[in-house]
């Protein structure tokens, strides 16, 4: 990194709005720069589920997150953006006209911020079941990056929302058998996901808690399940993936002064928080009537980066040139 280099706009996360706002970026001439706390691009697409199939993107009947992240590092580097990973934001600070960037690794300097950071930093919520560490990384997981390691095993996948119904209808034909046990009656995922799942020949169970993980050496043998009245039913099992949903956090940022409303961000219609020269685009970002979709921060990312360059630039425009302008 240089020494006090100013960047017209640093993005604040790697993820698919993150990515993709680094390609407008480059579309509108200004110099961009990529933050991220992870080891690699991507978010929680890359780190959690790179073989999971994402559905709610535009012109895709379905593709493999790793895949699409694949797509959007080709598009990002539109421009050249500089790419700084595993550094972790801490605070944020103005000095005259650009802000400076504390992270665990040093300065950063820039005009403006775009804070793509999605639900923050992350962590499985565990299974906390006594003795179930012993199993971690093993035959107990919290989120899939290869697919073959089930083949022709029986796998048992806890868990009522979509990553979970998502990724018993992908082993449904890699595994010998796909058990799918939740705690409650009631399924969160999608009515069109469950009508998926209830035709599939994946075995479902519910309202089932987990009591015990039966096996040695870090191996799972058996899965032990108890409903409300106390009956136990024991399934056979050779690994157990956890859909329990994620502790987020975003950490620092919360103490920048910015308006919150939860655990997000709240910005107008041009993606501008309460702070000039600070926006919000994806999941970190709220406003009256927001859906979290990966397809809406595709929407964000361009919004945000265009407004941005007409508060640097108020010379410039809002609408940009279309692309099929650009790429003549």
């Amino acid at each position: 990194m240089e020494e006090r280099e100013i960047f017209d706009i640093t993005i604040i996360g790697g993820g698919p709005t993150g990515l993709f706002a680094s390609f407008y970026g480059g579309m509108r001439k200004m110099k961009v720069k990529i933050l991220d706390s992870l080891p690699q691009l991507g978010g929680q697409l890359t780190e959690l589920y790179p073989d999971k199939f994402i559905y709610d993107v535009g012109g895709f009947t379905k593709v493999l997150a790793k895949d699409l992240v694949d797509n959007l590092v080709v598009q990002a580097n539109y421009g050249d953006p500089s790419i700084c990973l595993e550094e972790t934001v801490s605070t944020v600070e103005r000095q005259e006209d650009h802000f400076v960037i504390q992270t665990d690794k040093g300065l950063h300097y820039t005009k403006a911020i775009l804070l793509t950071a999605g639900v923050g930093a992350f962590q499985p919520r565990k299974l906390g079941v006594e003795g179930s560490e012993q199993f971690e990384g093993t035959s107990l997981h919290y989120g899939v990056k290869d697919l073959t390691m089930f083949s022709g095993k029986k796998v048992v996948v806890l868990g009522g929302g979509d990553s979970a119904v998502d990724w018993a209808m992908m082993l449904e034909n890699v595994a010998s058998h796909v058990t799918l046990s939740h705690r409650r009656e009631k399924m969160t995922a999608h009515e069109a996901n469950i009508d998926t799942l209830v035709e599939s020949k994946v075995e479902i169970k519910k309202p089932y808690g987990v009591k015990e993980l039966v096996g040695e050496n870090g191996q799972v043998r058996e899965l032990v399940l108890i409903d409300k009245e106390g009956n136990e039913e024991r399934l056979e099992a050779d690994h157990v993936i956890v859909n329990y949903g994620n502790i987020t956090s975003l950490g620092p940022i919360k103490e920048w002064g910015l308006e919150m409303e939860k655990n997000s961000v709240v910005v107008n219609s041009k993606m501008e928080t309460n702070i000039p020269g600070i926006y919000a685009a994806g999941d970190i970002a709220t406003y009256e009537g927001k859906v979290k979709l990966i397809a809406v921060g595709f929407g964000e990312a361009p919004t945000a980066i265009n407004n941005a360059k007409a508060y640097l630039d108020p010379k410039s425009k809002i609408q940009p040139l279309h692309s099929t302008s650009v790429f003549k």
